[in-house]
Formats: C-alpha cells, sequence, structure tokens
C-alpha cells in the first residue's frame, strides 16, 4: 500500500515541483550567503564605502560649516525673491504713472483737494502738519512730536457758517503731527469767509457754454514755528476733482482719469506768500450724467433690437403656420 502511494506521488508531481525540489534547494544552497560587492568596492575601507553612500556634496560646500551653508541657501533665497518682487514693482510704478498717478510716493506738507460740483457745492479735504497749519495759517496749535492733537479744537476751528466738519483723523510722519480734515461746502464761492481757507478768493461762474473756476492764494500767516525738522524741500498742493470734462486750465499737472487738477508749490514761497492762480474751464455737463445718459440709450437700444427679434420669430411662425 505504501509503495502505491508513493508511486502516485511520483506519477502526479509536475515538473515545477521536481524543479523546486531538486534545483532549487541546490541553488539556494550554492548562494552567497552575503551581500554582493564588486571588486571596486571590496577593494575600499569601510570609511571609503560609507562615505560613498552619504548624498554628494561639492568639496566647496563640504569645505563650509554648517553655519556658513545655511547663510549661503538665505542668500539664494533672497535672490529669488528679489528676482519675483522688482518686476512686479517696476510694473506697478508703471501701471501707476500710466493712470496719472505722478505723485504715488510724494508727501506734502499742507495740502487742500477740492471735489467741486456743477451747483457750487463741494467736498473740501485737507491734509496738513500742525506745523504747517501753525506757519501758514497763524494757529497755535501743539505741533510737539509726542503732543495729542486736539481734534476738537481743529474742529472748531474748521467749522464755520457755510461749512461743516465732517471727521477729523490725527496721524504721524517724519516724526511730526499731521491732521486730515473733511467737510462740505455749501457754497464754494464763499469758502473764503471761514478761516482757514480766507487767504483765497474762490470765483466759478458760467461763461457761455463753459464753467469758470478761478481760485487765488495770496499771502500766509508766515508764523515762525521753529525747528520743526523742515530741509526746505516740503512741497505745498492744491488739488481740483472737476465734475466734467476740462476745457482749458494753467497747470501742467493733470492726474487720474483726466479730471483732477493739481498746482504744487515751494513750502518756503508759500510761507512768504508767493501768489498761486489756480484757473479752469469745464463743460457744463456731468461726466457722470453723460454716463447714465449713454448707459440709458445703450440699455433702450438693446432693448429694442430684442423685441424686434421677438417680433420676427412670432411672425415668421404665423407665417408658417398659414401655409
Amino acid at each position: 500500500m505504501n509503495a502505491r502511494t508513493a508511486w502516485f506521488d511520483r506519477l502526479t508531481m509536475s515538473g515545477f515541483d521536481r524543479l523546486t525540489m531538486s534545483g532549487f534547494d541546490g541553488l539556494t544552497m550554492s548562494a552567497h550567503p552575503e551581500p554582493f560587492d564588486s571588486p571596486l568596492t571590496l577593494s575600499r575601507s569601510k570609511g571609503e564605502r560609507l562615505a560613498q553612500d552619504r548624498p554628494f556634496d561639492s568639496p566647496l560646500t563640504l569645505s563650509r560649516s554648517k553655519g556658513e551653508r545655511l547663510a549661503q541657501d538665505r542668500l539664494v533665497e533672497g535672490c529669488a525673491r528679489r528676482v519675483v518682487c522688482v518686476p512686479l514693482l517696476v510694473a506697478f510704478i508703471a501701471a501707476s504713472a500710466s493712470c496719472g498717478g505722478t505723485n504715488l510716493f510724494r508727501q506734502y506738507e499742507y495740502e487742500e483737494e477740492v471735489y467741486l460740483s456743477l451747483d457750487g457745492t463741494a467736498t473740501v479735504y485737507v491734509n496738513s502738519s500742525l506745523a504747517a497749519l501753525n506757519a501758514l495759517r497763524g494757529t497755535s496749535f501743539d505741533a510737539g512730536p509726542n503732543a495729542r492733537v486736539d481734534t476738537a479744537a481743529v474742529r472748531r476751528y474748521y467749522s464755520s457758517a457755510g461749512t461743516r466738519v465732517t471727521r477729523v483723523s490725527p496721524f504721524r510722519r517724519n516724526n511730526r503731527r499731521y491732521v486730515h480734515v473733511q467737510l462740505d461746502v455749501d457754497d464754494i464761492r464763499k469758502l473764503g469767509e471761514a478761516a482757514p481757507f480766507a487767504w483765497s478768493v474762490y470765483r466759478f461762474q458760467r461763461d457761455g457754454n463753459v464753467f469758470v473756476y478761478r481760485q487765488s492764494i495770496d499771502g500766509a500767516a508766515a508764523r515762525d514755528v521753529g525747528h520743526v525738522g523742515w530741509n526746505g524741500r516740503e512741497p505745498v498742493a492744491f488739488r481740483l476733482h472737476l465734475p466734467s470734462k476740462i476745457r482749458d486750465h494753467n497747470t501742467r499737472a493733470v492726474e487720474g482719469r483726466g479730471n483732477i487738477l493739481t498746482w504744487e508749490q515751494p513750502l518756503s514761497e508759500r510761507l512768504r506768500g508767493v501768489p498761486l492762480m489756480l484757473e479752469a474751464r469745464m463743460d457744463p455737463q456731468s461726466i457722470l450724467y453723460r454716463t447714465l445718459w449713454l448707459f440709458g440709450v445703450t440699455f433702450l437700444a438693446v432693448a429694442s433690437a430684442f423685441g424686434a427679434i421677438i417680433w420676427w420669430v412670432m411672425r415668421r411662425g404665423d407665417e408658417m403656420s398659414v401655409t
């Protein structure tokens, strides 16, 4: 019985099984139990082989300390950031210049901005250092670099019968105290009656088919404020935002969309009372009104075209149903 069983097992055994039992056992026994090394590797010492297994570093890098290599990596990263940031900065400056932003980084010691409407009302913004206000307008605000700005006193100074102060915001720049004042004006022609703007005479009237704006600025208080950090190159600006297309003006500084005019004067000249004349002529129709009118006409044209298409489609359908 045992002989028959052994004969049956040998008969049913596959060739692969026989190879496994005979050939593979021999191969396994004859294989080298240790990892294979080439003659070049075996000829080297253990330290040399470990050095070969480490990541490759150039001789210059290996000769430097860890701190020097970290500093080199930071330098490379900084250069990469500059390569990316410099073109972006150049593009931003170019875009600002193309949009008329000539005063992107210019800082004014005193600045008046008038947003004029065709009905004579206006919104006026004043940005000034307290030292400039004291010197130009004769006020007595505490202009010390560590002094707290008395916003209530500033509000009282700019308030009058024809003006309403809506905002007073203090800020600091160049170790000097500044204020930002926003006020609404009922009639630009009477703005000179208020003490802060008494150095100007305002005229605004219609002349034929244009509106004419004139502002003449004369003497300043020229009050001695001592040493406040001025270097003699501080500029003063008067900026005019007009509501309609400008036909003529007497300044070279045109900003924004073409309806912003700027007149500049050195602070030293303004302190001496050198006269400054602002003049501009504009259309009697505001840009906003013209834009709304064009939008309305465009909307009506599109609606008419759409209605005509619907009428044509319905008429075409009726004709096809009749036939």
